[in-house]
């Protein structure tokens, strides 16, 4: 077989964003590689010049997952290492199989889901689910696929349960046809995966091999890295900038934490509290437009408005929190004394910008797309794809020729492992919720416990989501906590898309809650710290995070929404101040603790928009600033900035 362009390191780069274990050798690296090539072109083809069945894109793009996911994951600990088992070519063939069978008469297929099955669609069927939970398994553990198994027997056995949670019950037969079809599998999840979320990974992929990854955290160290705490710094301002290609927490925290944890350690920040920092910026990564996370996008078709809408309301919320993550840092640096690094160590700001100003063209090409020319996300990631390949060609060090443009082709299919094993296994879940009522049973008894009363609600939200999305990633923690709870936050008053914002917000805030702490983890093995104590202290740094979903259901001037422009405006003003005072209150040791209290009550009161809340919020706010001026803390903080003007 002849060598393929650089294949020989895709397991390592598997490894990277934690797609894969396995490290394949020999020609399984070529096949691999070539697997990858040929699922980028396919999808490419489909979605632009020669469509196909909606149905059948989905299956393909499924059958061609769960293929590179066996082939790239052990079956156990004792398989091969370095090559697929017996086991996992068997499981390839009837991945293969299915795909063969569904689409033989995709159209019959569909109008027998759920009504009148055939015997092989019932075959075929619990082969393809069972393939489908295999692969999940294999690369998040048991959780989710533990969770559709006993969805799975609910459906059939809820005859035999009592009470509110009993319903008439369906035959086997029944519910494996049903989750068959585009009612489960191959629902509104998996056509995320298979366009949206697949074709912005691809656009990733293809914009980090042109450079600008490295481009980025090059910026943000030039732009903060002479701050006290500098490191920490651009690790806040590396993920934002990160998370605008990636929208993957797990990928965002390995690509810049590698580079960014140990400098924070090098200038003075302990190991947990330098992978804290990196998980809680790159957690923020799924929030932070254009790109933002797979979730986004279900969003989008969950409450029905084009994308472009999702990223302007993302706008102020991200900035909001990764503001008040910038501060917590500052306020650290601080209260233990930490300076920058000095200038000659860092890359100049202007000439890292003229070296590399074009690879900021393919973003804000998409933005245009998007916002100004109304295009749909898919012709939109296919545009900025096309352009970045044309912007790398401005410069000869970032150029893409023929075999990079490969690599990244066969690469990007590779991030989109865990969302499409994610998003078909959910779909087991909302095909099952909406067999049984399940979802508006969960919704009555949302509403029973927390007597009508929205706070009470938001706050059993809050809860459902954190423990729902433990060890799932967010798009799957997100469909399932919006079929249950997003509902019930309407019927109790809330408007849809802040309700539905306030779940996502959960669900991705669930990386980095512990005991389960998927980000935190993967932030714990880089810095070389306990992963309990780096989410925890994870969990204070992005305390912002868990109060602006509550103010932006009572105030959706947060989501630029509900108010005019000087509302929203001043609205985006005062919350910032109180991120302001709510790092400095929560992160500034040194303050007495008085003046900490009354820095934290300003901050709640200045998030809330509202004219009352702010002026309350600022008075709180001087007073506090009144009592600074006796405070043992000042000369502390003096202290720091004399440190950092030497470092300078």
């Amino acid at each position: 077989m002849p060598e393929g362009p650089d294949c020989s390191n895709i397991s390592s780069d598997i490894k990277a964003d934690g797609s894969a274990r396995r490290s394949l050798a020999g020609p399984w690296s070529h096949i691999v590689f070539y697997i990858g090539l040929v699922m980028a072109v396919f999808q490419l083809v489909a979605l632009t010049i020669y469509p196909i069945d909606p149905i059948s894109l989905r299956g393909i793009h499924l059958t061609f997952v769960m293929v590179l996911v066996l082939l790239l994951r052990p079956f156990r600990g004792g398989s091969p290492q370095n090559r697929p088992s017996a086991i996992d070519l068997i499981l390839c063939l009837l991945a293969v199989s299915v795909a063969v069978y569904a689409n033989w008469d995709v159209e019959a297929l569909s109008f027998r889901s759920g009504v009148d099955p055939t015997s092989w669609d019932i075959v075929f069927g619990v082969i393809l689910i069972g393939l489908l939970l295999e692969i999940t398994r294999r690369i998040m553990g048991w959780f989710l696929p533990a969770l559709a198994l006993l969805f799975i027997l609910y459906a059939v056995a809820g005859a035999q349960l009592p009470g509110i949670l009993g319903h008439a019950g369906y035959s086997l037969s029944r519910t494996v046809s049903v989750l068959f079809g585009v009612q489960g599998i191959y629902g509104i999840p998996m056509y995320i995966s298979a366009t949206f979320a697949f074709l912005f990974i691809l656009f990733g992929h293809f914009l980090q091999n042109s450079g600008a990854g490295d481009f980025f955290i090059k910026v943000a160290f030039a732009l903060t890295g002479r701050r006290r705490g500098g490191p920490a710094k651009a690790a806040v301002v590396s993920s934002a900038f990160f998370g605008t290609i990636s929208g993957s927490a797990c990928a965002n925290v390995v690509t810049t934490g590698a580079f960014t944890i140990p400098l924070m350690k090098r200038v003075g920040y302990r190991p947990y509290f330098a992978g804290a920092v990196e998980a809680v910026a790159s957690t923020g990564g799924q929030i932070m437009p254009p790109v933002m996370g797979a979730a986004a996008f279900i969003l989008a078709e969950f409450v029905g408005v084009g994308y472009d809408r999702i990223i302007i309301y993302a706008a102020i919320p991200a900035l909001l929190y990764f503001t008040t993550v910038y501060f917590m840092l500052d306020f650290e640096a601080i209260s233990i004394g930490l300076h920058g690094i000095p200038s000659k160590d860092l890359p100049p700001l202007w000439g890292t910008i003229r070296r590399g100003f074009h690879l900021f063209v393919p973003l804000f090409l998409l933005v245009y797309m998007l916002l100004v020319m109304g295009a749909s996300p898919i012709l939109s990631a296919i545009v900025a794809l096309v352009g970045t390949i044309m912007a790398s060609w401005v410069r000869s060090d970032t150029r893409m020729g023929p075999k990079k443009i490969m690599r990244a082709a066969a690469r990007g299919p590779l991030g989109v492992l865990e969302v499409a094993a994610a998003c078909g296994t959910a779909g087991i879940l909302v095909g099952i919720l909406t067999m049984t009522g399940l979802g508006l049973k969960f919704v009555s008894l949302l509403l029973n416990l927390s007597g009508n009363q929205l706070i009470i609600l938001l706050l059993l939200t809050m809860i459902v989501c954190i423990i729902l999305g433990m060890g799932m990633p967010t798009p799957a923690a997100y469909i399932l906590c919006a079929s249950v709870a997003a509902p019930a936050l309407v019927k109790a008053g809330a408007q849809l898309i802040p309700a539905h914002f306030f779940v996502l917000y959960f669900a991705i805030l669930s990386t980095i809650t512990p005991p389960v702490a998927l980000a935190a983890y993967a932030a714990s093995g880089l810095a070389g710290a306990q992963p309990m104590k780096v989410g925890w202290t994870a969990v204070r740094l992005g305390i912002a995070a868990y109060l602006i979903p509550y103010m932006f259901i009572y105030s959706p001037q947060l989501l630029m929404m509900g108010g005019n422009w000087p509302s929203i405006l001043w609205a985006t003003i005062t919350a910032l101040i109180g991120c302001y005072a709510l790092a400095r209150g929560v992160q500034y040791r040194v303050a007495p603790t008085l003046e900490r209290m009354t820095l934290i009550a300003s901050a709640l009161f200045l998030i809330k928009p509202g004219f009352l809340t702010d002026g309350i919020g600022l008075s709180l706010l001087a007073a506090a600033l009144l009592m600074h001026r006796f405070s043992p803390g000042r000369a502390v903080e003096a202290q720091a900035e004399a440190g950092w003007a030497e470092s300078e």
